[in-house]
């Protein structure tokens, strides 16, 4: 039998170090059968961070193969990271210069500004944003005309994790309802919901992985059986199609890929410009 690969790789950046990761993450998807461990070094912006994370890349397990993703924009700290070794990808560096070559200038390069809050405007909305969606959470709010979106599905179908996405990227104001039992018995949604048609959108889930779910909540409970929530699936399912309502199914999609298809199905995108 043929031992798996093993691949170490660090996600290095002078602020959060989630752009590195992201990039990172997108990249080592494509490829399968090896074993990866990730390690985020975050804020290394000066001498000792940078030596700091240097021996901690040296110290990697001689089995692993290394991979760095840098992002750190000092020049002098980024020599202190490539000296520990290891395959060195910085994702920005090759393209800031075929940036500079098109427009004529040369760049500015900053400490932390992926994340930073240099554009207050849109800082401030996400947060107002993030506020909003935990405000409108599980239909503990129906006030919903200042909503953005307005999620539909059952309990546990994914709703509230996508709302503070789509709030905490986007700063879109997305809002939950469940669909309750009564909803279903009625096969019919909330006058007040379906007077915002046009900002619904369903969120569907395989009943079996539901179940699972429901069961870490409720062990035991008739809310896990995997009777009752195929029951509720189904009957979701049809109330979407009777009225219209485009709709998702999240079992194999990430949070990532939801809120980009809501984006697309609502033509949100246009609210971004």
């Amino acid at each position: 039998m043929t031992e798996r690969k093993k691949c170490a790789i660090f996600y290095v950046s002078d602020g959060t170090a989630i752009t590195a990761e992201t990039v990172g993450r997108s990249l080592i998807t494509q490829f399968t059968g090896i074993e990866f461990i990730e390690k985020r070094l975050a804020f290394i912006n000066d001498h000792q961070a940078a030596q700091k994370a240097a021996e901690i890349i040296k110290n990697t397990p001689s089995d692993y193969q290394t991979l760095v993703i840098n992002t750190v924009v000092d020049i002098e700290l980024r020599k202190i990271i490539h000296s520990a070794g290891g395959l060195k990808l910085d994702p920005f560096n090759r393209l800031l210069r075929r940036i500079e070559k098109t427009l004529g200038i040369k760049s500015d390069p900053g400490v932390g500004r992926t994340h930073g809050m240099l554009d207050s405007a849109s800082y401030n909305n996400r947060i107002e944003a993030t506020n909003f969606a935990l405000s409108h959470d599980d239909g503990v709010n129906l006030n919903l005309h200042k909503a953005d979106l307005i999620l539909l599905g059952v309990s546990r179908s994914g709703k509230t994790p996508t709302c503070l996405y789509l709030a905490l990227h986007y700063g879109l104001k997305a809002a939950n309802y469940p669909i309750t039992d009564e909803d279903l018995e009625r096969m019919k949604l909330p006058d007040d919901v379906m007077i915002h048609k046009d900002k619904l959108f369903g969120l569907s889930i395989d009943p079996f992985r539901l179940s699972q779910i429901r069961g870490e909540r409720r062990p035991n409970s008739r809310y896990a059986e995997l009777r009752k929530c195929q029951m509720e699936v189904s009957d979701a399912e049809l109330i979407y199609h009777r009225n219209q309502i485009p709709f998702l199914n999240t079992t194999l999609t990430s949070i990532e890929e939801i809120s980009g298809k809501i984006m697309i199905a609502l033509d949100l995108n246009k609210r971004l410009y």
